[in-house]
């Protein structure tokens, strides 16, 4: 099993409301991939950080293997996500991907 955590910090200029309604889709989008893209075991997107994080949004996924994470960065539902939900409203990444 492989781990691929995400954070995220979205773009300075969204409004809280704005940031609230892009979390909720980057969230939305991202869980909706379950049982699409083959490999992917589990998928949980935070959004509800406390006051005290320096990201806004957390993805949390487990993949069959190194192969599975593989083909889902390239998988067309996960890129279409990520298009137009994830990019545009993030301004920092950062990654961790393990094995368990």
């Amino acid at each position: 099993m492989v781990k691929h955590i995400i954070l995220w910090q979205l773009k300075d200029e969204l409004s809280a409301e704005q940031k609230q309604k892009v979390k909720l889709d980057i969230k939305n989008g991202l869980e909706s991939l379950a049982g699409k893209v083959p490999g992917l075991v589990e998928v949980h997107v935070h959004i509800n950080g406390l006051a005290s994080s320096n990201a806004d949004v957390m993805l949390d996924s487990t993949f069959a293997d190194e192969a599975a994470l593989k083909a889902y960065a390239v998988h067309p539902e996960h890129v279409h996500v990520a298009g137009t939900m994830v990019l545009p409203y993030t301004k920092l990444r950062s990654c961790l991907d393990f094995t368990m």
